[in-house]
């Protein structure tokens, strides 16, 4: 007999981008600072140490208009870490005034291994989300559309996250 999966189930991971302050408020209200931001046309770049056990810093761009969070991980050196070259959050990324971001995790993610594969996570999660009424339907339906999109554009650029959004004219740059 198989044990069954349970869902951590949580309403949207809400988090704070502030640029003037050089602050990255956590969905649990922890104020991080960042070493780094940078805003382009496309998004919002976060440099910032972590006090994670697995990784010490990480590095995100915010991507609006594809519904997604690109982060690279930079993994202890004795940690064990995930084989991953990126990893794609879902969710809604948008300014929320002249030097503030505001993002909300719409639970899907995305892990890409470059030149070989990107796998969808956490379906399980937002069809709970769904069904306990936190995200509404057009939300689901957008989170869905948005990874699908992902996954399809990523795989047709050889599984290269970079090849992929520079076809669509966004060049990311990292650290």
């Amino acid at each position: 007999m198989t044990q069954a999966h349970t869902v951590d189930l949580h309403r949207p991971k809400v988090e704070y981008f502030d640029v003037a302050e050089l602050t990255n408020t956590d969905p649990k209200g922890h104020v991080r600072p960042v070493e780094r931001y940078r805003v382009e046309p496309w998004g919002l770049y976060m440099a910032r140490t972590a006090d994670h056990p697995q990784f010490h810093y990480l590095e995100s761009w915010l991507l609006p208009s594809l519904s997604i969070r690109a982060t690279v991980f930079h993994y202890r050196p004795a940690a064990r870490h995930r084989d991953q070259d990126y990893y794609l959050d879902i969710g809604e990324f948008a300014a929320v005034g002249t030097d503030r971001w505001k993002s909300v995790d719409h639970y899907l993610d995305i892990t890409v291994r470059t030149g070989r594969d990107a796998e969808l996570l956490d379906v399980d999660e937002l069809l709970a989300a769904y069904g306990a009424g936190y995200l509404g339907p057009a939300d689901t339906q957008r989170a869905i559309e948005s990874a699908t999109t992902a996954i399809d554009g990523i795989a047709s650029h050889g599984y290269d996250v970079d090849r992929w959004l520079a076809a669509l004219g966004i060049r990311l740059s990292w650290r």
